[in-house]
């Protein structure tokens, strides 16, 4: 696809702007920092050290490129001085422990991390004198889900099964508590962003079905597959990362869309459209007619919890935001395995495939006239 760029991506908000990012280090904080790079930002990453082997932060050669700092959410002088030093015009924290099994044998690393961890990121942004827009990741599983055939809408009940999700089920209650309590009229504006089931390249994470999918071929084995008939709402990872920077623009200027700020201010699902939802089972089809090997059902009755039918209502984002999903799920999954196919290969292609994708990415949305890819 030929190149188009638009000096009017997402209204040219990050371009010499300062932007402090937990998580840097992470699938999702590295695929954002390259974009907020590409995008002109000057980058300030706090984050653990990247948490697999191999690491898409590693690949990327991100650490070169940004400021990098290793910190623990959950060391709140650390927090402090760190936000307060970059002086951000935006904020994005993303850094989290974000694995639901993982969250059965560490409960309280998980709590410390998701919920004191983001209450120490808001109590850093208290002391920030200065005009800034923060958006807060959590996650699609907050919600109290009941798995019905139903979206959930942003006002529904939180909760969480889980450790994890119930540990960012009472994030996004700390968030509101301190959005309400004291950044009433602060300049900091703030929002949180909810999404999850993300595929893309460079994700090594464990007990995620795509990671398990590349490391089976790659060995030449039978995909194992722990869920085949859950449903999730897949999306590529620049989906929610799309709307995480446009709603971090708009929390700037509320004036882009037209809407007032307090408005903004608050939570937003960022989600596929339903026919995204998709079945393990048909993920796994779909990432085989791209890489060809087979799956093997390793259903385990014992296994512990994780929901079977979930998804996301976007209404908000795509009435207020003029937000709304770009690429459909056959996309989004070749898209997945070109990129590891092609730096299994060769792993010195990482950096120029993922600004390529993100172009291609940008160009997409920019013909469907979708608001923050300029026209």
């Amino acid at each position: 696809m030929a190149e188009v760029r638009s000096s009017t991506r997402f209204a040219n908000a990050f371009q010499n702007k300062t932007v402090w990012l937990s998580g840097h280090t992470g699938f999702k904080g590295a695929w954002l920092t390259r974009w907020l790079l590409n995008l002109g930002a000057r980058v300030y990453g706090f984050s653990l050290p990247p948490p697999t082997r191999p690491s898409v932060f590693e690949q990327l050669g991100l650490e070169t490129q940004v400021q990098h700092e290793i910190g623990d959410l959950r060391d709140s002088d650390a927090v402090r001085k760190s936000l307060l030093r970059a002086q951000p015009d935006f904020v994005f924290h993303l850094a989290a422990q974000a694995l639901v099994r993982y969250s059965y044998e560490h409960p309280l690393e998980t709590y410390g991390t998701n919920v004191m961890g983001t209450a120490h990121v808001l109590e850093a942004l208290r002391s920030l004198e200065k005009p800034c827009g923060a958006v807060i990741i959590t996650t699609d599983k907050c919600y109290e889900n009941r798995e019905a055939d139903y979206a959930y809408v942003e006002e529904d009940s939180l909760g969480g099964h889980d450790p994890y999700s119930s540990s960012k089920g009472a994030a996004e209650i700390v968030i509101t508590a301190y959005r309400r309590s004291f950044f009433g009229k602060s300049p900091v504006r703030i929002a949180s962003a909810r999404a999850g089931n993300v595929v893309g390249g460079g994700d090594w994470a464990p007990d995620r079905i795509v990671p398990d999918c590349i490391r089976a071929l790659q060995r030449g084995e039978p995909i194992p597959v722990r869920n085949p008939q859950a449903t999730r709402p897949w999306q590529f990872v620049l989906e929610p990362l799309s709307g995480y920077l446009w709603l971090a623009a708009v929390l700037a200027r509320p004036q882009l869309v037209n809407v007032k700020a307090d408005n903004i201010a608050g939570a937003f699902n960022f989600g596929p459209d339903k026919k995204a939802n998709r079945s393990v089972v048909e993920l796994v089809c779909q990432v085989l007619k791209h890489w060809p090997g087979q799956w093997d059902d390793k259903s385990d009755p014992k296994a512990v919890h994780e929901a079977g039918l979930l998804m996301l209502s976007t209404v908000k984002a795509k009435k207020l935001l003029r937000w709304r999903p770009t690429w459909d799920f056959p996309t989004a999954i070749a898209s997945t395995v070109e990129w590891y196919r092609a730096v299994n290969e060769n792993a010195a292609v990482a950096g120029k495939l993922t600004d390529a994708q993100i172009t291609g990415y940008e160009n997409s949305a920019r013909v469907a006239r979708i608001a923050w890819a300029g026209h």
